[in-house]
């Protein structure tokens, strides 16, 4: 996980108690480097510490952007003044969070010291004639659980965010010609949301594979790696491909500077290297860059968000919708030849033969149970949303690669958005409940968000605390 760090900007306004605005951000202060949260403050700029005047705000945006903050904090210690907050925020374009300490009890002659909730719905309002997106915590106490929940529910969204914006996918061969549902319109993801392909022949791999094979000790290394972790039943020197492919994708996704990839896997690729693609693919996403298989773009985008939505705590895994479960009528099987992770998996995995080819090189295992989140990036026609929700693993019979069956709420209604899209048989999945972080995060990156279990008020409401 990358560092996120939020720039703190603690707000007032004159008419109201201005020692208890700065008595609060105090102890906001206090209570975030409690949470181990990293924060740019700007206690030495503003004479009390405080974001309200014109002057201090020119100064406090030069050090926000000198120091890069992934997104800024506003708690509201009194009214707080609400222009200056729309000015900070349009100038930084970063997730923005509006929170305020809750109100005392009016003193004994009926004066109210701060009216901080007051304030919240005033600098609301202004952000949105400044079009600006933010995400508000509910109105709440330093020391209630939801305040923490919410602080780290939006650091996730700003890890999104920034993961989102800087994505660069290592598109490895062109899609297979059967998959035209994996195409994509490379232009349009540009235009749109800045992100970038870097598409690398197939050649280009596999002379990297070559140089791979020839050094050696890191080779070496990555095969005694899956001999420790995996159940090996592929020879030697098929091992040996699969290690060296493993590291000929991480150099080219880092000479071009990528965050994921998305590779052609079947099947002319089989006939150059003499292996699946699957257990390479494995090790990458155990190591948190996600590889996606059929040279799906717009899965390997999925990946990114769903990765960065997790903070680091789970490795995602890219799986098929495939058949339904014979028995349970809200069951499904999520399936793929074996890019799974090793830590998804319920045992030791097995690096041998998939079911469809005659080359070596998948994985194959169950996946652990448990709550987990799916969730699926894609558009045509212009427009783009993001599919997700909840499901939860349950038992099925045996099958063959990584797999494992979920049941969700309403089978038959996830069905149908699936068929009628935007999206495909695809999706990516965590063993987390993200939904209400990857929900939220959409407004900031210009997607839909479609829940396909029809809980936004439910979503709504975790995220506001």
């Amino acid at each position: 996980m990358d560092r996120i760090l939020l720039g703190y900007a603690p707000t007032r306004r004159s008419i109201f108690s201005a020692p208890d605005a700065v008595k609060y951000a105090d102890l906001t202060r206090a209570k975030l480097r409690e949470l181990g949260v990293e924060f740019v403050d700007i206690a030495d700029i503003a004479e009390d510490g405080l974001l309200h005047d014109e002057a201090d705000r020119i100064r406090i945006r030069e050090r926000f952007r000198e120091a890069g903050v992934d997104g800024l904090f506003f708690p509201h210690g009194n009214f707080g003044t609400e222009y200056q907050v729309a000015r900070l925020a349009k100038e930084l374009n970063v997730p923005v969070l509006l929170w305020g300490p809750r109100d005392e009890r009016p003193d004994e002659n009926g004066v109210r010291l701060r009216d901080s909730q007051c304030g919240l719905f005033a600098t609301g309002k202004v952000l949105r004639r400044f079009r600006v997106p933010f995400t508000y915590l509910c109105n709440c106490r330093l020391e209630d659980e939801a305040f923490a929940e919410g602080i780290y529910r939006f650091l996730a969204v700003c890890n999104v965010v920034k993961a989102f914006r800087r994505t660069r996918i290592l598109q490895i061969g062109p899609r297979p010609f059967d998959f035209w549902s994996t195409m994509c319109n490379e232009g349009e993801l540009l235009e749109t949301f800045s992100i970038q392909l870097s598409p690398v022949p197939i050649p280009e791999l596999t002379a990297e594979i070559r140089r791979a094979r020839e050094e050696g000790t890191e080779t070496a290394q990555v095969m005694a790696f899956c001999r420790e972790n995996f159940q090996v039943k592929v020879k030697d020197e098929e091992l040996e491909n699969i290690a060296a492919l493993k590291i000929a994708i991480r150099r080219l996704a880092d000479r071009y500077g990528c965050n994921a990839a998305a590779i052609q896997c079947w099947n002319a690729l089989q006939g150059e290297i003499g292996i699946m693609p699957c257990a390479a693919n494995s090790l990458l996403n155990e190591e948190g860059f996600p590889v996606v298989c059929e040279t799906d773009i717009h899965g390997a985008i999925t990946a990114v968000l769903c990765e960065a939505a997790g903070m680091g705590t789970n490795r995602t895994f890219f799986a098929d919708w495939t058949v339904r479960h014979p028995d349970n009528e809200n069951g499904e099987l999520l399936q793929h030849c074996g890019p799974w992770p090793i830590s998804c998996a319920a045992s030791k995995p097995v690096i041998g033969y998939p079911l469809a080819f005659d080359y070596p090189g998948a994985v194959e295992a169950e996946a652990k149970k448990g709550e987990m989140t799916l969730c699926r990036f894609d558009g045509d026609n212009g427009e783009y949303s993001l599919l997700l929700g909840n499901a939860r693993g349950i038992e099925g019979p045996y099958t063959k690669g990584t797999y494992v069956w979920v049941e969700v709420k309403n089978l038959k209604k996830l069905e149908a958005k699936l068929v009628e899209g935007p999206y495909i048989h695809h999706c990516v999945g965590i063993h987390k409940n993200v939904v209400p972080v990857l929900y939220e995060a959409c407004k900031y990156i210009g997607v839909k968000p479609d829940l396909y279990d029809d809980n936004e008020e439910e979503i709504r409401a975790a995220v506001y605390g």
